[in-house]
């Protein structure tokens, strides 16, 4: 394992039943900067986050995270090793209030960081979450939602957050907005990991990409090289990627 990478897998294989997604999987996370994961679908993008987060079992490999395994270990574990997990979707509680939603994100958090605190430092974070603090999340745009959901996570402090398809159903506008906020995270420290399938604009705004087919790692690089490399095309246009010419 590379001394700065925050998250290693090394030849992950799991998958669902008897079906593998997840074929001798082998990545690193690169400490302190933003990675975006791309791949057609069925190549074992979600998949892998769900491992690393201990909801989908390892069948074999391992997972190491800021140089200790981690392979296999309960997610509210994971929690307090300082990984966060935002997964695809809509993920609050709708019938609470958005503070409420804040203060259950909370809850698994380590003691050392009192409460308030933490509430005041998401609020800054997220002015418009201080705005509406006292109103029902249902009642929130779809990008103040998923503000909500980075901004809870956000409130177990965490070393590395994974984050599912961030921009799925954002204006192009919000978009903007949600990259500057990953963009602020990196500077205080946050490493990110994120699966995007607007590949292009999520490598521009990324320190690195990896790209997965059929449950392995075929390309990792910075991601200004994977946004110039020919072969991207050709794996979103179909069929499987094609040895780099020589």
């Amino acid at each position: 394992m590379a001394t700065d990478d925050i998250l290693t897998l090394e030849d992950v294989v799991g998958g669902y039943g008897k079906q593998t997604i997840l074929n001798g999987l082998s990545f690193g996370v690169r400490r302190g900067a933003i990675t975006t994961v791309i791949g057609p679908n069925g190549a074992g993008k979600s998949t892998a986050f769900k491992a690393v987060f201990g909801i989908l079992a390892v069948k074999a490999g391992r997972i190491l995270f800021d140089g200790q395994e981690i392979t296999n270990r309960p997610p509210r574990q994971l929690i307090a090793d300082g990984i966060c997990y935002v997964p695809q979707g809509r993920n609050i509680f709708s019938e609470l209030s958005v503070a409420h939603n804040l203060e259950l994100g909370a809850a698994a958090a380590p003691p050392d960081f009192p409460l308030k605190q933490r509430m005041e430092a998401a609020m800054d974070r997220f002015p418009v979450l201080r705005k509406k603090a006292g109103q029902q999340a249902s009642t929130l745009s779809g990008g103040e939602q998923k503000m909500l959901e980075i901004a809870r996570g956000l409130m177990l402090d965490p070393k590395l957050m994974l984050i599912d398809e961030p921009s799925i159903g954002l204006s192009p506008i919000l978009v903007g907005e949600l990259f500057d906020l990953l963009r602020d995270m990196r500077s205080r420290g946050i490493t990110v990991l994120m699966i995007e399938q607007n590949a292009k604009r999520a490598l521009e705004n990324s320190d690195y990409g990896v790209v997965l087919e059929l449950g392995r790692t075929r390309i990792q690089d910075r991601a200004e090289k994977i946004l110039a490399d020919p072969r991207i095309a050709q794996l979103f246009l179909g069929g499987g990627l094609e040895p780099a010419p020589a």
